[in-house]
């Protein structure tokens, strides 16, 4: 429980050092452990001594800090490693974007945003007219969503350019446009990056109230962190701390086609839509096969069943099995570039053991 009443939940967001090291949780939340988090089932049809120790195997993997695993609606199991409680924000990095692709779609359902096929000059006027002469204006919504705008971005190198802008607006629109990568899949935070921007531009409000609105409150989640950029923007690409258990939450409700108990939470139509593959991706783990890229949602096959998921840095995953009704959650230590491959590929093939004793 809370140490004081609140009539919403609450988003905070830190600063620029916050956004590379971490954001900061709100005050007054401790997010105790509720009897409504999940249910737990002890007939899940899943065998849950298979789980538990494919689970008590993961401790060999020094950085996984949480594993929860989510079937029919129902808690399986859930696991930390060390010294991380339930209760404890931990961030989850890149799956910021699949949280960034989700209140897109509420954006179009509710008729704020028109169609994918809006341009980021009709998306931002006011930035429009100050660079009128962008190539980066005439990239769509879509192009955006499934990482093939052709925007010229190393993620490896500029990522510290533009978290250090002081108008990170002004400076995606200043970067040039390849018309020969236009169409193929290239990871790129810089044009994500106008995705915060954009919402608030269509909503009207801050992307942590649209958060709440759409999508924290709906789900029971209240023990967030976040962080913004130098104008003041919550970050789209990166820097959001959940809770294991409350990211759960989110991978459960795209496995079970948007809903959350008897409500609609993300578009049905939207979640058909974010999470097929668009486009073929530079990017795998191990032993994952053909993975492909929806909106903001990463695509593949393990063994023989299509999978979606999250994925930020370090192999922090939000993993759904729609075949199976099933959702994994991992959280793990950002590793250092060398150890990067590895690690995604070591957790990665603990969730295909989970996925299989769960088949």
């Amino acid at each position: 429980m809370q140490n004081k009443t609140t009539s919403r939940r609450e988003f905070v967001a830190g600063s620029l050092a916050a956004a590379l090291g971490g954001a900061i949780p709100f005050n007054g939340s401790s997010a105790a452990e509720k009897p409504g988090d999940w249910a737990e089932s002890k007939d899940s049809g899943v065998d849950q001594a298979g789980v538990q120790k494919v689970l008590d195997d993961a401790r060999s993997l020094k950085a996984l800090r949480s594993v929860v695993v989510i079937k029919n609606g129902s808690l399986v199991a859930e696991q930390y490693y060390g010294g991380v409680a339930a209760t404890d924000l931990q961030a989850v990095n890149s799956v910021t974007k699949s949280i960034a692709s989700i209140l897109v779609g509420a954006a179009i359902e509710q008729g704020k945003i028109k169609s994918l096929s809006e341009t980021v000059g009709s998306l931002l006027p006011a930035a429009a007219e100050r660079a009128p002469h962008s190539a980066v204006l005439a990239i769509t919504l879509e192009q955006i969503l499934s990482d093939t705008s052709g925007l010229v971005y190393d993620f490896q190198t500029g990522v510290r350019a533009l978290e250090a802008a002081e108008d990170p607006v002004s400076f995606v629109l200043g970067l040039p446009v390849d018309p020969q990568q236009v169409g193929k899949w290239v990871y790129n935070d810089a044009a994500i990056s106008l995705l915060s921007p954009i919402l608030v531009q269509a909503q009207g409000m801050s992307v942590d109230q649209l958060a709440q609105r759409d999508l924290f409150s709906p789900l029971g989640i209240e023990k967030i962190a976040a962080a913004k950029d130098r104008a003041g923007n919550f970050l789209s690409y990166r820097g959001l701390r959940l809770r294991a258990r409350d990211l759960a939450k989110v991978a459960w409700t795209m496995t079970n086609g948007g809903r959350w108990g008897d409500k609609q939470i993300v578009p049905l139509e939207w979640v058909k839509e974010s999470t097929r593959p668009h486009v073929l991706t530079t990017w795998g783990a191990t032993p994952m096969r053909r993975t492909g890229y929806g909106y903001l949602w990463f695509t593949g096959d393990l063994g023989e069943r299509p999978v979606v998921w999250a994925w930020g840095y370090g192999a922090q995953f939000a993993l759904v099995v729609p075949s199976l009704r099933l959702a994994v959650v991992t959280t793990a230590t950002n590793p250092s570039p060398a150890d990067l491959v590895a690690q995604n590929n070591a957790v990665m093939t603990m969730v295909a053991q989970i996925v299989a004793v769960a088949e």
